[in-house]
């Protein structure tokens, strides 16, 4: 486990951006806002300096990563609560803390520096490690178990719909005649057989062929788009009338569910041919920004792992009737 403090140098990703896009609904006195991927606290901390009137609520599934969040936020003292919980329970987190509505939400989706960095942790490619990749290493199966016991259909179902994997089918096929040898246990193993099951000719483009496969893996052991389908319209509901949404997706399939839930909020329900749009049909969200923004040369120069953001922000504008 990592016992170390966050690095100070680190610039979370497009950090002074969403500061941006959030302020016009979190700066009055009182408002709160809600971290809903924690992490290692630089956006949270961000927030907290900037906005010194901000009470924050923060939430991680990672135990780790509260620890060493909870180290940097500590000066804040009661300002910061920071909750173990995955960011699809948010609606029950602020119900226990007695919040019925929030200024402000931030979600950094996708895998966490620390986690990225931490080789046991088993989510980068790049390095050997116990093929792990939960973000809660204390609940869940882990991606040896998926590898070692999915049936060759639903391996070559996730590679393909969480991978966007065009080889899924003959990657899967070389996975469970490998497990048969020797069950899965660590990444190297994978890796070398990911790229052998990929044509040279592709294999010469587009970075290490396993990124795709691993990206898979993560989705599936976390349940990740199951959870993202279930916390943007959670997170909605507990958003405040003149509340801001701020959403980082760094793969297309995360961004096309915020997508499709932001448009579906900022749409007349009405009728063609009204004389006059009921409120009740009337759009209860406002796209703050014109599709998805990318980071720009220098977010990207500032934190590589921004190259591949999208970023969407709404704002509620009315209330809706339950």
């Amino acid at each position: 486990m990592p016992t170390g403090t966050p690095d100070p140098k680190h610039v979370p990703v497009m950090l002074q951006r969403c500061m941006d896009a959030l302020a016009p609904a979190i700066s009055e006195p009182g408002a709160v806002v809600v971290d809903a991927t924690l992490g290692l606290g630089g956006h949270s901390e961000a927030l907290l300096t900037q906005f010194p009137e901000v009470r924050l609520v923060a939430v991680d599934r990672d135990p780790v990563a509260l620890r060493m969040a909870g180290e940097r936020l500590a000066p804040f003292g009661d300002r910061a609560t920071l909750v173990h919980a995955v960011y699809d329970e948010i609606p029950e987190v602020l119900q226990e803390l007695g919040i019925d509505r929030v200024k402000g939400l931030l979600f950094d989706l996708g895998v966490s520096s620390m986690q990225l960095d931490e080789a046991e942790r088993g989510f980068a490619y790049a390095q050997d490690a116990p093929l792990d990749m939960r973000m809660d290493q204390t609940r869940g199966i882990s991606a040896a178990e998926v590898l070692n016991t999915y049936s060759h259909g639903e391996l070559a179902r996730i590679l393909k719909v969480y991978g966007e994997e065009r080889f899924a089918g003959k990657i899967a096929s070389v996975i469970v005649r490998e497990r048969e040898k020797e069950p899965f246990s660590n990444s190297a193993r994978l890796v070398e057989l990911v790229r052998n099951a990929i044509p040279a000719a592709t294999r010469r483009t587009g970075g290490n062929p396993a990124k795709r496969t691993f990206q898979a893996l993560r989705i599936e052991v976390n349940g990740e788009l199951e959870v993202l389908d279930r916390a943007i319209p959670g997170a909605l509901d507990v958003l405040a009338v003149g509340g801001r949404i701020a959403v980082m997706s760094y793969q297309s399939l995360e961004d096309r569910l915020v997508k499709q839930y932001f448009a579906a909020g900022a749409t007349s329900t009405a009728p063609p041919g009204l004389p006059f749009v009921p409120e009740e049909h009337q759009p209860w969200l406002k796209l703050i920004t014109r599709g998805a923004e990318l980071a720009t040369e220098a977010e990207i120069e500032e934190n590589r792992r921004a190259a591949p953001v999208r970023l969407r922000v709404a704002e509620r504008i009315r209330d809706r009737k339950q």
